[in-house]
Formats: structure tokens, sequence, C-alpha cells
């Protein structure tokens, strides 16, 4: 159907991807225990809309262009680097304090910015696009006369699988996060980890060539 094939070993590959550790798992467990299930529910939300542009960016071939354009490229890998460099820096050097107290300050600001950032570090990558760009062809036929309509209903089951896996982790580590939530210390740590990551994944951004 739509010149879609192996579409079993599509959906075990993104399985698999899905479930491989990476910087957007450390993100939604951060944000789990500093906020909860909501907040974690917010981080799965945003990463996965991040997903969604770049798998329509395939299907429509913008992909391929920021592949072809070297300027292209450079401008959004640029973007990328310099928005993940400062998301980074504001949370090592934000003063941490106990959720109880975040909470009745603007929680759903809070969970409104961890859905943005989630969203804008996937958008504002150039790897994801090119992930998806060199990923999905493999499973549409050449001669397919649907291509954008099969490169997005991969795209689709791709995310929708990816998603309640953040979910199902979202849960789990709001489960097992208890009252570590409560201390301040503790949530200072995570600002200073989950910053930490932004700046690693600005400098890698940055480094990232077109291929």
């Amino acid at each position: 159907m739509l010149g879609i094939h192996e579409l079993w070993l599509f959906v075990l590959s993104g399985l698999l991807l899905n479930v491989t550790p990476g910087p957007d798992t450390a993100y939604i467990i951060g944000r789990t225990i500093q906020l909860g299930w909501r907040g974690g529910a917010a981080a799965a939300i945003g990463i996965s809309c991040g997903c969604l542009v770049h798998v329509l960016g395939a299907a429509i071939g913008l992909s391929a262009l920021l592949m072809a354009s070297s300027t292209a490229f450079l401008a959004v890998k640029l973007i990328g680097a310099a928005y993940l460099v400062l998301t980074g820096l504001q949370m090592l050097l934000s003063r941490a304090r106990p959720i109880t107290e975040i909470a009745g300050q603007g929680d759903e600001t809070s969970i409104s910015r961890v859905f943005w950032q989630g969203a804008l570090t996937n958008i504002l990558n150039p790897k994801v696009a090119l992930f998806f760009l060199a990923f999905l062809p493999q499973f549409v036929a050449a001669d397919s006369a649907h291509k954008t309509l099969a490169f997005l209903v991969l795209g689709l089951i791709f995310i929708t699988g990816g998603t309640l896996w953040c979910f199902g982790l979202a849960a789990f580590a709001a489960r097992a996060a208890g009252r570590i939530r409560q201390s301040a210390g503790v949530i200072a740590w995570i600002n200073r980890s989950l910053g930490a990551l932004f700046v690693y994944l600005g400098v890698r951004v940055a480094m990232l060539e077109a291929r």
C-alpha cells in the first residue's frame, strides 16, 4: 500500500530506535522528576511535535533542500546551536526551588516552557531532519506514485510509537521519583544536568557537518 514495503521491519526498527536511551530520554526523565507526570508528558509531546515537523519536511522535500543547500543547513545549524546553548546556560545558572514552591507560582508556564523546549530542541536540530530523510525512504518503493503520503504514514507510525514509549517512561519516572521532587538540592542537580545536556547538544549541533 502506497509503495510501503517491509512495514514489519520499519516498525521493529522504529521501536528499537525509540527505546534506545538518548538525550530525549534524559530530558523527559529530568522534567518528570522536576514537574511530575505532566512535565514528562509535556516534554514527550514537545519532542514528538518537533519530530513531526521534520517528517512533514521530509515528505514535501524541505529536508532534501536542507541537505542540498549548505547555506540553509548552516543557518539552521547555528540558530539551533545558539538556542540550545543559551537554554542550557539559563538552566545552569538558575536558582532551584522545591517543586511545591514552583507549583504555586505559575505551573502552567513551566509546563508550556517544557513543551516548547522539547519541540524547539528537535525542530532546530538539522541532524533530526537528516535522520528522517535517510530513514524513511528505505521503506518506500522508488517507483511509488504516493511517496509524500507514504512518508507521512511512516513518520506518523514512528512518532506514535515513540510518543507512547515516552509516556510510559514519564509514568515510570513519576512513580519512581517519590519525594525527590521536594528537595531543592536534587532539583538544582537536575537543573545543572539538563543544562549541561542542552549545552552539549548545542555544541554537537554546531559541529555537525552537512553530508
